[in-house]
């Protein structure tokens, strides 16, 4: 399928690994431009070697942290004009409710909320104004389904998704279409801390962790960065104009729910 957004220009946070650099490969495979952002150098410069050589398409790195004021304009200043948004970033640390002060739940709030919030308040005008525009926020299956464990990452990733509720209904007969995609686990450096914390708390092997989580999981294994980038292309694309405001599962079926 021809998912017409070649020539299109994206940017992409949090993409030298995991989902994000799933969603990088992807768009740039349908000749997609890219701007891609992470905190760490190294990474960040291997990632967009890659694709460039293996697409052709321009890439742009910006090294920045969108959770601060300063790393999102210097990404933006970059960026310029883009018709596809993909927010991205990792989730806060685990732990139980009576764990978190004040100053916890605003890191996750700049993270997770306030940060992608940003940013769609920078690009969509731009994107309105020519008439189309695409915004994808990797949220969680936490916001359907919350995780006990990861309560920062429910309310934060929660206060987004009420957000974008009301903001994709504003902005969609502008041609702007705003959607989330929702990871439950995939094979990923956060897959692989949740699972490192499985062992330290019950002392079980890491093989063991895995296979009692992915047990879990109707589809009986771990998601991968291209099925993930895959989905996110085809929400970016021509196709998903009548797609407005939507929390799409993307988890194996781990969340048991019928709506």
């Amino acid at each position: 399928m021809d998912l017409g957004i070649t020539g299109k220009r994206a940017l992409v946070c949090a993409s030298s690994k995991g989902l994000g650099l799933g969603c990088a490969r992807a768009l740039a495979g349908e000749g997609v431009s890219l701007v891609m952002n992470a905190r760490t150098e190294g990474p960040l410069m291997a990632a967009a070697e890659a694709i460039r050589a293996k697409t052709g398409v321009d890439v742009v790195t910006v090294v920045a942290d969108v959770t601060t004021e300063d790393g999102r304009a210097a990404l933006l200043e970059a960026a310029g004009d883009v018709d596809i948004l993909v927010t991205n970033a990792g989730g806060p640390p685990p732990g139980m409710w009576s764990d978190w002060n004040r100053e916890d739940f605003i890191a996750a709030f700049d993270a997770n909320m306030l940060a992608p919030i940003a940013l769609m308040q920078a690009l969509i005008p731009g994107m309105a104004d020519r008439g189309w525009g695409r915004v994808v926020n990797i949220t969680s299956q936490s916001v359907k389904s919350p995780i006990a464990v990861l309560g920062l990452s429910n309310t934060a990733r929660t206060g987004l998704t009420g957000f974008v509720a009301g903001t994709a209904r504003q902005v969609a007969g502008q041609g702007v279409i705003i959607n989330n995609l929702l990871p439950g686990i995939h094979d990923t450096d956060r897959a692989t801390a949740l699972d490192k914390g499985v062992v330290e708390a019950q002392g079980v092997t890491m093989d063991d962790a895995r296979a009692a989580r992915q047990g879990t999981i109707p589809a009986g294994r771990y998601g991968t960065i291209d099925e993930f980038g895959a989905t996110c292309a085809f929400m970016c694309s021509q196709h998903a104009g009548f797609m407005v405001g939507q929390n799409i599962l993307l988890d194996g079926g781990a969340v048991n729910t019928t709506f």
